[in-house]
């Protein structure tokens, strides 16, 4: 049997609740100076440990406060445990949060930090923080005498059940990481899969990877069908790369002279063109006697995949303004045909002398 409730008592237990409150307070003030020292710093851990503890301190002085002002008082020994019980649930949870939070923090800062590695993908931490609050929820059972065993003896079971129940979304899941874990593809990259959809990945998270095409639209990919897919990465092994621009001239052209002034265009693009490579060497390569032309492939160097469409552009207004300063010229395509007794006849027709059934005379490309 307890004691009858006094002033005192009451006075104890408001000194120790205002107490628990006030500390909460000074430590918010003190943890709030420090995340500001952390800002300056080029750490990321540190600003993540100082945002943890923001949230579990204060709660934890506040259930100390509590369970003191609770000791003040003459409660029955069931009321006693059931209140220690529940501000220990209490910093439990705030801990586990918290610990979510700095696990996470610490993974996006380590993935941030290095290169190759998926800085923006979301798997890792959502994996991260799930295990975290699992082990936080498991610690709150065994803190209220709840056997967890047969908890887990049940889940292993059920496990079998819920995998074949959720098989393509753990597929999904499996090949999201398998995507990060063999850096194939990476937050940042520019794609192209074989079903025609391009664009640069905006993020890999459990289930899909989010495609952000160049018209700003987003394409979502699950990750299981990008993992099979036949896909092209502009990215690996290294960022810049080259595109191929085909030209041809007229058979009357100089083709040293051609050479020399479409090299000359190539050092001044890379030189003056924003995502241009200034370290890239011009290269021109002639390959083809074509019908009216002499077909030759220049080479030229971008930074990025996104950079080549302002790079051909720019590349051919100069190529066409220096091509007519220089009487260089660019034939149009065209194709002969002759007429026999008013009937059309092709040039591969002629050598033969027979015309087809059905002639249509061609027009020009």
């Amino acid at each position: 049997m307890t004691r009858a409730l006094t002033m005192d008592d009451l006075v104890l237990a408001g000194i120790a609740l205002a107490s628990g409150l006030l500390a909460a307070f000074l430590l918010r003030m003190l943890l709030r100076w420090l995340g500001r020292h952390a800002d300056r710093t080029r750490w990321r851990g540190d600003d993540v440990a100082v945002d943890a503890l923001r949230m579990v301190v204060p709660w934890a002085a506040v259930a100390a406060g509590a369970a003191s002002a609770a000791a003040a008082l003459p409660l029955t020994r069931t009321v006693q445990h059931n209140v220690n019980q529940t501000l220990t649930l209490l910093v439990i949870f705030a801990a586990t949060v918290a610990a979510a939070r700095v696990v996470a923090g610490l993974v996006r800062s380590v993935t941030q930090s290095r290169s190759g590695v998926a800085g923006s993908a979301t798997i890792f931490m959502n994996i991260t923080r799930i295990l975290v609050l699992a082990i936080g929820f498991l610690v709150g059972l065994q803190t209220l005498g709840i056997s967890i065993a047969p908890l887990l003896t049940a889940l292993g079971v059920g496990g079998l059940a819920v995998a074949l129940a959720l098989q393509d979304t753990l597929a999904n899941l499996f090949a999201g990481i398998h995507i990060l874990a063999s850096k194939t593809v990476q937050p940042g990259d520019y794609i192209r899969l074989s079903s025609g959809e391009e664009g640069y990945v905006e993020d890999i998270n459990w289930r899909q990877t989010t495609v952000r095409e160049l018209s700003n639209n987003l394409v979502v990919i699950p990750n299981g069908q990008l993992a099979k897919t036949n896909m092209t990465n502009f990215m690996r092994p290294e960022q810049q790369l080259t595109i191929l621009v085909q030209v041809g001239v007229s058979y009357d052209s100089d083709l040293e002279h051609v050479e020399r002034v479409t090299t000359e265009v190539v050092a001044e693009v890379m030189t003056e063109i924003t995502g241009a490579v200034p370290e890239h060497e011009p290269a021109v390569r002639f390959h083809t006697f074509g019908d009216s032309r002499i077909g030759f492939t220049v080479i030229l160097g971008v930074g990025e995949f996104s950079d080549q469409y302002r790079i051909k552009h720019e590349f051919i207004k100069r190529l066409h303004r220096r091509y007519r300063e220089e009487g260089i010229r660019i034939p149009s395509p065209a194709r002969t045909v002759a007429l026999q007794q008013g009937t059309v006849v092709l040039p591969q027709q002629r050598d033969t002398g027979t015309a087809p059934d059905d002639m249509t005379a061609s027009r020009p490309i």
